[in-house]
């Protein structure tokens, strides 16, 4: 469903308990504040909807592979890149650490299988380029070299052209990443036997 779609849905939800409201004849005064009532209970009911994935519960970090370290080395443009899989899929992802989630453009997505559907209404996410509509998903599984972590949270969006990024939410997951020498160094815990 596109935001014109969502947005219609959005409106004739709420006009339908204040055209109920208006058909009451109630006097202005409680008319008023029932209506801002129940713009209010949509608001909040909206905002829940669009930030569900922040509320799911379960650790991150005990999906991770442990006890693996990859080396990237910075290309000539001075971005850090590397061939990640997303759910099989190979991809080249440029490592972004001011991105707060990893981001895959809508082909990426289609072609890595993940599903989209179960974002409800998309959200607004600030990038470099400004302000973008992006819907939310998860990866069933992703890699990058021999470090393997599962259920990340991901946004998609037309509006990312051919770009996908691998953002903190992915970087948080390692036991430490750094930079030396012009090479990034990912490295997760040790295993623990």
């Amino acid at each position: 469903m596109n935001d014109g779609a969502h947005a219609a849905m959005l409106a004739i939800m709420l006009i339908l308990p204040l055209s109920a409201l208006i058909a009451r004849r109630l006097p202005l005064g409680p008319t008023l504040k029932m209506a801002a009532a129940w713009v209010a209970i949509f608001a909040v009911a909206a905002i829940l909807v669009t930030q569900i994935d922040r509320f799911r519960s379960g650790s991150d970090d005990a999906s991770t592979t442990r006890g693996q370290t990859v080396r990237i080395t910075r290309d000539a443009d001075g971005h850090y890149r590397v061939d990640a899989r997303i759910n099989g899929v190979m991809r080249r992802m440029m490592i972004d650490s001011g991105a707060t989630t990893t981001a895959l453009s809508s082909a990426t997505a289609e072609a890595a299988g993940v599903n989209i559907e179960e974002s409800t209404f998309p959200r607004l996410i600030d990038t470099a380029n400004g302000q973008v509509s992006a819907r939310t998903a998860r990866i069933e599984r992703m890699a990058v070299g021999s470090i393997e972590t599962r259920d990340l949270p991901v946004v998609v969006s037309e509006a990312f052209g051919d770009q996908d990024l691998i953002g903190m939410n992915f970087l948080s997951r390692l036991g430490s990443w750094r930079v030396e020498g012009g090479t990034m160094i990912f490295t997760t815990l040790p295993d623990e036997n």
